[in-house]
């Protein structure tokens, strides 16, 4: 499912929910026409656990997400063109060649402007507006697919946002040093990684990267695409 908006800054403490918590979610059919999106109402979340575990190399997080996962990204948008869903994958890619980092505005256009200061949706503003990221990410990457030619991608990851406020703050002009480290060498040699994608509302047969998933590689062959579903 895909939820939104998810008002993250806006809400209480103890509503403000991590990654890979279970969560209770009030949610209805967005107007929005790809099937697998909802809205939620804010003021119905209710968090009902702890991170899922790291441990065993991420096995309680795996048993939760590889069962969603695809076998590439070839396939899922095939089967979106073929029958309109989904709109939504997770998929291994078979190689990860590289990460391209480009600068960008680093204002919002007025209409970003006036949809975050939409204050009429929720009870209190957060003290600071919301920093624009003044650049864009794109993973080079390739399917496991014989027909693939390859797929450059841009990511819009809510961890890498994060990551490069806060690297910028204690590295200064030497943050993208740390990024690459983090984002590319390690995604790529150290780490599983997976993809998140998802079609973008206003472009329905454009694809990006909305998140990653990225436990660590175990040693020895890859395991099978599908473990949990054997």
């Amino acid at each position: 499912m895909r939820l939104f908006p998810v008002p993250w800054r806006f809400l209480p403490h103890d509503q403000r929910f991590r990654k890979y918590q279970w969560v209770e979610i009030t949610v209805a059919k967005a107007s929005d026409p790809r099937p697998e999106s909802y809205k939620l109402k804010a003021d119905s979340i209710r968090i009902l656990s702890e991170p899922l575990s790291t441990a065993k190399g991420w096995q309680a997080r795996k048993a939760v997400v590889f069962p969603l996962r695809a076998h590439c990204l070839c396939c899922v948008q095939k089967k979106r063109d073929a029958e309109g869903y989904p709109t939504l994958g997770l998929f291994r890619p078979k190689v990860i060649e590289g990460l391209a980092i480009n600068p960008e505005s680093p204002t919002w256009t007025q209409g970003q402007l006036a949809t975050l200061r939409q204050g009429h949706l929720f009870e209190k503003k957060p003290e600071k507006e919301l920093e624009k990221i003044p650049f864009s990410f794109r993973y080079k990457f390739q399917c496991d697919e014989e027909s693939c030619t390859g797929h450059t991608m841009i990511c819009t990851d809510w961890e890498m946002g994060e990551s490069l406020r806060k690297w910028k703050v204690e590295y200064g002009n030497q943050w993208e040093s740390k990024f690459r480290q983090k984002y590319e060498k390690e995604m790529i040699e150290k780490h599983d990684t997976h993809f998140f994608v998802g079609t973008v509302h206003q472009h329905p047969a454009t694809w990006i990267i909305v998140g990653l998933f990225y436990p660590p590689r175990e040693e020895g062959p890859r395991l099978p695409l599908f473990p949990y579903l054997a």
